[in-house]
């Protein structure tokens, strides 16, 4: 593979090209991860979209919250980018993949582009390699990322991690003050979007709305947020009502970060727990090895039949790993 031709065809805009790209980054095998770093360094570093992570709970309305934000982005003018990871099975390894079917309209925008990836074995409702995918998206031109994870509940973190500003879809409904004050994803949300507030359910999102607001108050300010972030608004992805207003607050929080030098200083932290990220599965990865896999398989034999203990046992392991 000529991955300096690759990647400035990428850099061109070329979507056959960044889709190859993305399958290259997303590959496991070594020489394949030479090859992907290889495209990764050839792209221009100045190109710099704004990411943007978007968690929710299945039937939220996920998938047609970005088709309608996408195509409002795309008919102003901008290049839209979605990356969209779904569950992989716990028992085959398969997943369905069907975004690109449920986002019919915003597939068919040339100014768009969604590749649906496995989450595979990783956790925090984002692939492992989404990040890079990401950095290609932004050597291809793309003006907006929106990363979409698994939907699977409190624990999707880690989008956060690889995203400038972390929307979090709620539906009507959904939980009162208590329910909002959980930690983990709801307190790493810039702002929270109630979807469906249309039709019947248009009073119910906006009780839901002015609870997790009067929620987010009782929480901790956090130093990279304005005065008022994070906050909570109604949208109806049906209607395409409130998209505007809120891609204006997406905006006004992005400026105020840069004007501040929060969004350097946030990039920063992000590439360093990656870098620490990479580093632990790399660890991980020593137990596949042929000698490493057997000696797990002899040591979890002895555990099993109460021969030795498994913190003993873990010590062990760990021991004949650094002599390795």
């Amino acid at each position: 593979m000529d991955t300096k031709d690759l990647a400035e065809r990428i850099a061109l805009g070329e979507r056959r090209a960044l889709a190859r790209g993305i399958t290259l980054v997303e590959s496991a095998r070594k020489d394949h991860r030479v090859l992907a770093m290889e495209v990764l360094n050839a792209l221009p570093k100045e190109r710099q979209a704004l990411r943007i992570g978007l968690s929710g709970t299945p039937g939220v309305g996920k998938s047609t919250f970005i088709e309608s934000f996408g195509m409002m982005l795309t008919a102003s003018g901008l290049r839209v980018a979605v990356l969209a990871v779904d569950p992989s099975s716990a028992r085959s390894g398969g997943s369905i993949l069907g975004d690109k079917t449920r986002m019919d309209r915003l597939s068919r925008d040339p100014n768009a582009f969604i590749r649906p990836s496995p989450s595979q074995t990783h956790l925090g409702g984002v692939a492992r390699r989404t990040r890079e995918a990401v950095r290609l998206c932004e050597g291809a031109g793309f003006d907006v990322v929106l990363i979409e994870t698994v939907g699977v509940g409190q624990s999707e973190t880690v989008v956060a991690q690889m995203s400038d500003v972390f929307l979090l879809l709620l539906t009507p409904a959904g939980g009162d003050e208590l329910q909002g004050v959980k930690r983990g994803i709801m307190e790493m949300a810039d702002i929270i979007l109630v979807n469906k507030a249309d039709g019947d359910l248009k009073p119910a999102a906006m009780r839901t709305c002015a609870d997790y607001s009067g929620a987010l108050r009782l929480m901790r300010k956090r130093d990279q947020d304005p005065d008022t972030f994070p906050k909570a608004m109604t949208v109806s992805a049906l209607e395409d009502a409130g998209l505007q207003e809120a891609w204006g607050t997406i905006q006004e929080l992005d400026g105020w970060r840069r004007d501040h030098g929060f969004f350097e200083r946030t990039r920063a932290a992000q590439s360093q727990y990656w870098f620490e990220q990479d580093v632990r599965a790399a660890l991980l990865e020593q137990l596949d090895a042929p000698l490493a896999k057997g000696a797990m398989q002899d040591l979890g034999r002895a555990v099993a039949q109460g021969r030795i203990d498994p913190t003993a046992a873990a010590a062990q392991m760990l021991q004949m790993l650094g002599r390795a």
